[in-house]
């Protein structure tokens, strides 16, 4: 057993932390009914420790401090990074416990905590936490985290042994007694979902300590094999309206898990070049705004977090106290509307450039995320899709050559969450159309991927555009109003009508052979524009098949797909 923490002992006990979290996420995400049953506690703190963990690894990379970093070094980075990854009330609460006992140690000096320091890490931690929230509430993980931290000081002098073991049986039993202390976590039948992590994080602090992962003392099973705090089947919160622009309706809705005077939605953001006076001011102006407010950081980096109906306010506000960045918003009752959809087992996520093209996809069962020339989706917000598409896995079609980057950047995001994300490499409509024909909602994701990318594949496309510039293309030089024929995305022909351009692009995509043809019009296409254009080639192609589609994409009058 350990009789103090280096380095080592401590970068072992923050990887062992998110392992326990990431194991126990959806059980701790289950647990959250308090002080919004937004069922996301579980999940924040996973993501907090997480990205913070492998921002300090690149940090140390960087530093050239990966294997020789010192005790002060690892837990003030860890403390510094999980203000810049904190999601959700709980990873902000969550980065001022790990700030306690980063705090503890530098002021030890030490590149080694024994029993005393650690026993004033617990303390500073609680403390820490306290002081971060504007109005405590007991029965939440303040209580829990005094409770450790009262018998963590009673046990120093009986070695670090003592004080690992003190605080985790200290905060389990006070764990336990959360249920009784709070009307949501009663009339649920649960214990508080923040305070259940800071037992996990104390759990891995005991098995660091001991060098056992099997340690008897250890909470080994599920908090929901015990049946008095797993939430009760009767359970049902009272739901209210929301008005998007911040006003509360009558009565319960259904539709959010939400009490009936509660605020509507979570804003959070960093803040830069402010100052503690304003700080303080930010805090007292957000705190008349809504409630669950914590204002945490300093000197140079405020993580703000409140819970309010009047989002705008809420960043005004932080727009006079500095320099807002990292603006997240989130609607209650549409969070709480996903977690209670059924999940699916496989979901499609497609980009659409139209709201022709967005209809199909949508008909077809896809999520669609609004994206085209100009205004092309961000990874955060395919991201943001592949959430509310509540599904394990999620084939994903960007259907724009441009937009594939962003896309895998979304892809990987969603795997660091545990999505399972399979993107098809559509780069343009007409490849995600062919695709998501193919798509089965009883295969596996890995076979609907195969299959959708070989539809896609075998997709020939080309477009019809109008030219906004002289420019010197693969068939010559264009004008301003010339119409541009392009296969592959190159140019193949200059003309002057769309249809006789369109036509000629028809013919060639269709010189190899094909069985269906799709002929997508544009915004602000000639009406009939994709069956004049047919039947100026159908009398050398009578057994093709064709589809024609009012698309609505900017840009290109006229997109064509051979299959």
């Amino acid at each position: 057993m350990l009789e103090a923490l280096n380095a080592v002992d401590a970068r072992r006990w923050a990887v062992l932390t998110r392992t326990a979290f990431a194991a126990r996420r959806a059980e701790i995400d289950a647990l959250n009914v308090y002080p919004v049953p937004d069922g996301d506690t579980g999940t924040n703190l996973y993501l907090t420790l997480d990205a913070a963990l492998d921002a300090v690894r690149v940090e140390h990379e960087r530093d050239g401090l990966l294997d020789s970093a010192t005790l002060e070094q690892e837990c003030t980075g860890l403390a510094r990074a999980m203000l810049l990854t904190a999601r959700g009330n709980s990873g902000v609460i969550l980065s001022q416990l790990v700030r306690g006992f980063a705090e503890a140690i530098a002021e030890a000096g030490v590149d080694e905590a024994d029993a005393h320091v650690m026993a004033d890490g617990l303390r500073r931690a609680s403390d820490r936490a306290r002081q971060s929230v504007t109005r405590p509430v007991e029965g939440t993980i303040l209580t829990v985290a005094q409770a450790a931290a009262d018998a963590g000081g009673y046990a120093a002098e009986r070695g670090l042994v003592a004080v690992a073991e003190a605080a985790l049986d200290a905060a389990s039993e006070a764990l336990a007694a959360t249920t009784s202390q709070l009307e949501a976590l009663e009339r649920a039948g649960v214990v508080d979902a923040g305070a259940a992590g800071y037992v996990l994080m104390l759990e891995a602090l005991a098995r660091v300590v001991h060098q056992d992962a099997a340690h008897v003392g250890m909470r080994m099973e599920p908090f929901a094999d015990d049946p008095s705090l797993r939430r009760r089947e009767e359970w049902s919160p009272v739901g209210r309206a929301v008005d998007p622009m911040g006003a509360h309706g009558g009565g319960p809705t259904g539709e959010a898990d939400l009490t009936p005077d509660g605020p509507a939605y979570e804003v959070m953001y960093l803040l830069r070049d402010s100052d503690e006076e304003r700080a303080a001011q930010l805090r007292a102006t957000l705190d008349e705004l809504g409630d669950s407010l914590l204002v945490v950081g300093g000197p140079d980096l405020w993580n703000v977090h409140v819970h309010v109906d009047d989002v705008g306010a809420a960043i005004e506000a932080g727009l006079e106290a500095g320099r807002p960045y990292r603006v997240r918003v989130t609607h209650f009752a549409e969070q709480v509307a996903a977690h209670r959809r059924p999940a699916t087992a496989v979901a499609v996520v497609a980009c659409a450039a139209g709201p022709g093209l967005a209809g199909v996809f949508e008909e077809a069962g896809a999520v669609v995320v609004s994206s085209g020339p100009g205004r092309r989706a961000s990874a955060g917000q395919m991201l943001d899709a592949v959430r509310a598409s509540h599904a394990a896995s999620v084939i994903l079609l960007p259907n724009d050559r441009d937009t594939e980057m962003a896309a895998q950047a979304a892809a990987t995001a969603a795997a660091q969450e545990d999505i399972d994300v399979h993107l098809v490499r559509s780069r343009t409509a007409v490849q995600g159309l062919a695709a998501m024909a193919v798509f089965d909602a009883s295969a596996t994701a890995a076979r609907n991927a195969t299959e959708m990318s070989h539809a896609s594949a075998a997709t020939r496309h080309g477009a019809v555009a109008v030219a906004s510039k002289e420019a010197l293309t693969s068939a010559g030089r264009c004008a301003p109003g010339d119409v541009l024929g392009a296969v592959a995305g190159d140019v193949v022909v200059v003309g002057s009508d769309l249809a006789t351009v369109a036509g000629e692009v028809l013919t060639r995509l269709l010189a190899g052979g094909g069985e269906l043809v799709t002929l997508v019009a544009g915004e602000g296409a000639p009406t009939g524009l994709g069956e004049t254009v047919w039947e100026s080639v159908r009398r050398d192609h009578r057994d093709v098949d064709v589809t024609v589609i009012d698309g609505g994409q900017p840009h290109y009058p006229l997109l064509v797909g051979v299959e």
